[in-house]
């Protein structure tokens, strides 16, 4: 499958996004951990830019109004052809569509949804923005992975919605589906019991490929943010579990092949 196609399948995560109190001093952390560059996005929920990494975009980071106060987490959108029917199968689902679905300018549609267990996602029809249009490389979201106490429920939730198949990882003491779409593995279900964080409930965490781990988890200590899982070797490479500034948690990785998807780590 070619990367334009793996992008515009229903279903595939196609974009991730972060919205923060202050803009300007996120996208200079940002800029510094993943060398990226800036061009202003649609601003019709507010200031807006997306993070490029040699003029391909790859990750987008608005601003919150003063009076807000939300969780800071990084977004994981799922792609659709149709933003309205999809937001209304996560409702008949037993999920719920906080936000939208909306029109972002020329860019596409999209709304705002969390699944049946409360994880936050979101969804988006592109018209002239269809997603990330780079992957692979250092500084390039590479896997989506959901978080959450056990798999089994909400599975039947995420098939349902986009037709993902699931491959789960036949094990006592491991709780791990991977979300296939046309055979390809494009996201994956964690269940991690009581080990999930008090703080925040199931969430969907983002996967960014990194050329060294440990200097990556060592530059975001220097930018102003935290490890709060040291690096370690997974089945897919070496990984670390870090947060912004502003605490927003996101996963570095140094793939094993060197790019790629990430799935069946431990």
């Amino acid at each position: 499958m070619t990367e334009a196609h793996a992008r515009r399948t229903p279903g595939t995560p196609c974009w991730v996004s972060l919205i923060v109190h202050g803009l300007t001093t996120t996208q200079e952390f940002y800029g510094a951990l993943f060398d990226w560059e800036w061009r202003p996005g649609p601003e019709q929920l507010g200031p807006y830019v997306r993070g490029l990494l040699h003029e391909k975009e790859v990750a987008g980071i608005g601003q919150l109004p003063p009076d807000r106060h939300l969780p800071i987490a990084w977004t994981t959108y799922l792609a659709t052809d149709d933003a309205d029917a999809t937001a209304e199968a996560i409702r008949s689902c037993g999920g719920t569509v906080a936000v939208g679905p909306l029109d972002a300018g020329e860019a596409g549609r999209l709304a705002i949804a969390s699944d049946p267990v409360g994880a936050v996602f979101g969804i988006w029809q592109g018209s002239e923005h269809i997603g990330t249009m780079t992957a692979g490389v250092p500084g390039t979201p590479v896997w989506n992975e959901l978080v959450t106490h056990e798999t089994s429920m909400v599975a039947k939730f995420y098939q349902t919605v986009f037709g993902y198949e699931t491959e789960p990882v036949v094990s006592a003491d491991f709780d791990y589906q991977t979300l296939h779409l046309d055979d390809v593995p494009v996201a994956a279900l964690h269940g991690v019991g009581h080990a999930l964080p008090r703080d925040r409930g199931p969430h969907w965490m983002t996967y960014f490929e990194v050329a060294d781990t440990d200097r990556a988890a060592a530059r975001v200590v220097e930018l102003g943010g935290r490890v709060l899982q040291p690096p370690r070797e997974g089945a897919s490479g070496r990984v670390a579990t870090v947060a912004d500034p502003e605490g927003a948690v996101f996963t570095v990785i140094r793939s094993a092949a060197g790019g790629g998807s990430a799935e069946g780590r431990a």
